[in-house]
This record gives C-alpha cells, sequence and structure tokens, in this order.
C-alpha cells in the first residue's frame, strides 16, 4: 500500500561509526556512569582502609615509644646519665631494636644506632616524624617517629622507631588500589560495551522494523524477546498501538469500498428519481410527488452519513469526556417504551426486564441509541421466528453489568458474527430489506467507547446480543461525579461474558 512518501534505506555503517553510536547509547553511559560511582566508593572505602591502617600502626609506634622511654627513666633514675648511656648502648646492639641516640649539648655523638638525623630535630624536643640514617655514611632515605628529650647539662635523648612497616604496608595497598581499579574499569567497559551492544541490536532491529512499517508493510511488528524487560515492554505496547492502526487502516479501506458500492445505488436511484421528474412530469403536483422523494432519499443519505461520521467519532474516542453516571435500568426501560407500540403492530411482544441502580458511566443519549438500533433489528428479524415475542434484559452480575437483547429470528450463523459488526456489512437474507448495515457497527462503537463487550450468541434459535459495562463505582459510594473506567475492564468483561450459562 502507498502512504503518499519514500522511506530511504538505512545505510551501511563503517566500523567507526558503530563504535560512536554505541558509546552515544543510553546504556553505556548508563554504564559508565555506574562505573564511575563504583571507582569513586572503592577509593573512598580503600581511603579509609589506608587511613585507618596508618592511624593504628602509628598508635603501635607511639605505644612502643612510650615503653621504651618508661624504661630508660626508671633507669636514668636508679643510675643517672651514665647508667642511661650504658643501657642505650647495650639495647641497640639488640636485633629489632628501636631507634636510640644520645648526644652533648653541641650535637656530638656519644652513643646510639642513630648514624644521622637533622640538627633541627635534636634541637626541639617533643615528638616528631623525620627522616634519619642508620650510620654517618647511610644515604639510603629512611623515615621514623621519633621523641627527643633534653637531659641535665645539655645532653639529648631521642628515643623512635622506623615507619618502614607502615610504609610498606601503605604501598601494598596502593597496588591493591590501583589493581582493583584497573579491574574495576576494564570489568565496567567490557559489561558496558555488551549492554549497550545488546540494547543497540534490539533498537536497530526496531528501527528497521518501524521503517518497514513506514514503507507500508503495515502487518509487520516489533520483536518480543519474552524476557519481561523495558524494550519488551515497550515493543508490546507498539505492537497494540500497530494493531489499532491496522485496524483503522482496515476499516478505512472497508468504508471506502463500501460507499463506493453500497451508496452507488441509492445515489444513482436519487439521480434517476430526479431526471424522470424533469423528463416526464406533466403537473405541478407529479413535481412535487418527485421532489418529495429525492428528499425523502437525500434524508436516508444524510442518515448514513451521519452514522458514518458517529461511528469515526466514537472510534476515535473523542466522545468519551461527555460520559457521566447513567442509569441504565431507567434507559432501557424508556426505549422499550418507544418500541411497544411498533411491536405490537408488528404482532410481536416486547418483554423488557430491568433491574433498580444499573450505574454506569456513560453517554445516555448514545446508549439508547445502540439499545434502539439492537430493539429495531430484533423487530425487523424476530417477526419471522415460531415466537412473536423480543426479550430486553438489563441486570448486574458482578462487578459488571449486562445488557442482552434476544429474538426468535433466523439469527447469524456463528462464522459471520465477527465480520457482520463492520460497516456495511449485510448478509444475503438481509439484503431484500431497508437498511445499509450500519447498525451493529454502531452498536459496537458505542460499547467500545464505554470499555464494554459485545458479544452475539445462538438464543436457539435467533440471536442474542449482550453487551457488557462495567459497574459505576462511585455511584454506589453516593458520588455523582464521573469515574474514569480503568483500562483494565474490558478483560474482566469478557470473563463475565464468557462465563454466561
Amino acid at each position: 500500500m502507498s502512504t503518499g512518501f519514500s522511506v530511504e534505506p538505512i545505510p551501511r555503517e563503517t566500523v567507526g561509526a558503530r563504535v560512536q553510536k554505541l558509546f552515544r547509547t543510553t546504556a553505556f553511559k548508563l554504564s559508565i556512569a555506574y562505573l564511575a560511582i563504583f571507582a569513586l566508593c572503592a577509593f573512598l572505602a580503600l581511603g579509609y582502609v589506608a587511613w585507618n591502617a596508618r592511624a593504628v600502626l602509628d598508635d603501635q609506634i607511639v605505644s612502643t615509644i612510650d615503653a621504651e622511654i618508661n624504661g630508660l627513666s626508671e633507669q636514668y633514675n636508679a643510675g643517672g646519665l651514665r647508667r642511661l648511656i650504658t643501657v642505650v648502648e647495650r639495647r641497640s646492639r639488640e636485633p629489632g631494636a628501636s631507634l636510640y641516640l644520645v648526644t652533648t649539648a653541641s650535637g656530638e655523638h656519644v652513643v646510639g644506632n642513630v648514624g644521622y638525623v637533622p640538627a633541627a630535630v635534636l634541637a626541639s624536643p617533643g615528638q616528631s616524624e623525620t627522616r634519619y640514617g642508620r650510620s654517618d655514611s647511610d644515604t639510603e632515605p629512611h623515615r621514623a617517629i621519633v621523641r627527643v628529650f633534653t637531659l641535665p647539662g645539655g645532653f639529648r635523648l631521642l628515643v623512635g622507631r622506623d615507619t618502614e612497616e607502615r610504609d610498606r604496608l601503605r604501598a601494598v595497598i596502593g597496588r591493591a588500589f590501583g589493581t582493583s581499579l584497573a579491574a574495576v574499569v576494564l570489568l565496567g567497559v567490557i559489561g558496558g560495551w555488551l549492554a549497550a551492544s545488546r540494547v543497540l541490536r534490539r533498537v536497530d532491529a526496531m528501527t528497521q522494523t518501524t521503517r518497514a512499517i513506514m514503507a507500508g508493510d503495515l502487518d509487520g511488528r516489533l520483536y518480543v524477546a519474552g524476557n519481561g524487560d523495558e524494550l519488551d515492554r515497550l515493543a508490546a505496547s507498539l505492537n497494540l498501538m500497530l494493531e489499532r492502526i491496522g485496524e483503522l487502516m482496515r476499516g478505512m479501506r472497508e468504508v471506502s469500498d463500501n460507499i463506493a458500492h453500497d451508496l452507488k445505488t441509492p445515489l444513482t436511484r436519487l439521480r434517476n428519481r430526479a431526471d424522470e421528474a424533469l423528463r416526464k412530469a406533466a403537473s405541478h403536483e407529479e413535481l412535487r410527488a418527485a421532489l418529495e422523494a429525492v428528499i425523502e432519499e437525500s434524508d436516508g443519505l444524510i442518515r448514513v452519513f451521519n452514522a458514518l461520521l458517529m461511528i469515526a467519532r466514537l472510534e476515535a474516542g473523542n466522545a468519551r469526556e461527555i460520559l457521566a453516571p447513567v442509569d441504565l435500568g431507567a434507559a432501557v426501560t424508556e426505549v422499550g417504551e418507544l418500541y411497544e407500540a411498533l411491536a405490537e403492530d408488528q404482532g410481536l411482544v416486547l418483554d423488557v426486564r430491568a433491574g433498580d441502580g444499573l450505574i454506569i458511566a456513560g453517554n445516555r443519549e448514545l446508549i439508547g441509541q445502540a439499545l434502539a438500533n439492537l430493539i429495531d433489528n430484533a423487530l425487523k428479524y424476530g417477526a419471522e421466528g415460531a415466537e412473536a415475542r423480543v426479550t430486553v434484559e438489563a441486570e448486574r452480575v458482578g462487578e459488571t453489568i449486562r445488557l442482552a437483547v434476544s429474538d426468535h429470528g433466523p439469527g447469524i450463523p456463528e462464522a459471520e458474527r465477527g465480520r457482520v459488526l463492520g460497516r456495511f456489512v449485510r448478509l444475503e437474507d438481509a439484503r431484500s430489506r431497508p437498511g445499509f448495515g450500519l447498525g451493529l457497527s454502531l452498536v459496537n462503537a458505542v460499547v467500545r467507547l464505554h470499555r464494554g463487550m459485545l458479544r452475539l450468541s445462538d438464543n436457539r434459535p435467533g440471536l442474542r446480543v449482550e453487551l457488557a459495562f462495567p459497574v459505576h463505582v462511585q455511584a454506589e459510594a453516593g458520588d455523582g461525579a464521573a469515574e474514569p473506567i480503568p483500562a483494565s475492564a474490558g478483560s474482566a468483561l469478557e470473563g463475565s461474558i464468557s462465563r454466561r450459562p
């Protein structure tokens, strides 16, 4: 089918273009964003661990220094400076010993295992972290936490501990952090690439399908993987939309074809009557009769076009904003009273059974017009049955309100029940009777506007037409405002009708 415009084919992409498209996908950008957040969290966590580990080691070093100072203080109090020097000399030779240094006031080395320390450190009593040398010729950098005391006579005492273990732990944590960060970045990029590639393949498939649909293939549908993800939900929704569009397009084609075929006869008849009046009418009365026949035929055509416009408007949902609480039982009673006299004239009994409190959210005029069409069809074809009775019932069944019109006429074959709901569709047995085949189509449009369900069934003999509408919930609570009908009402109504015995 031609749509009036052309769709250019998708050009073949280069590798660079596909990579750029991949990087521009939302899935890849989200993966990179999550990667950055995770990397930041990992950095903060490892940094916190490293900071706490250093604080613990520093506390241990300080505690060791305090213990050494307490022991040296006891020795100094017991034997003075000489004994202190002797103890420091002995401890300096022990393996894994702490750092010790005793100097004169001028900074000359007296005893200890520290060869070099900055003069500013010795000149400032208290605790500090500094570099030092293990001998006078040691050029390799070392660091330690030290505490300096001033002794009588200007002597200086330095006690400390090397921070090599702490620095080694920090280096290990740093390497672990770098390796972990590199692994996280690599895995994140690979994961983002895989996720984006998967999404991009699905999107490209959707793009190709939509282009085919735009080119005129209205039977094309988007692929649904069946895993229930957001792309599946989007594809399912778009497929439902395409189904609806396809139905509307088929309806438009059917309407065009039906108008061309079914309206050709009355238009031809209208033209022939006018032509015959011009050629053969010999008196004013004959011209008047011809004009009246033309007007009557024109009124019939106007009614047909009005019905078509009404059906199109209802199927588009443009009348949904005028829905309000409607007492379906009262509407059924009123329409039944209008058709009682016509039923009697045709020798039929019109049996109307309507309960109370059957409130739906709807349009009273449209509901009445749909019911009038059903009763008119039942009276038109029900007179042929063995039992001259047409029954109209309205009752509540669970959360739905059901309206049924039954006759005992010839009925509709099961294979034709879906087709007769279309516009201008008339069965062979009905072509000899007046009408254009729009009655059931209009009823179906009214039911769909009200989110209801329509079902044709066998009345054994005859036809039974059932309409089911959702109950207007707020009406039971005393609220007169119209409440929108939920979209899920259709499936509930279908289940309610299918349980009909």
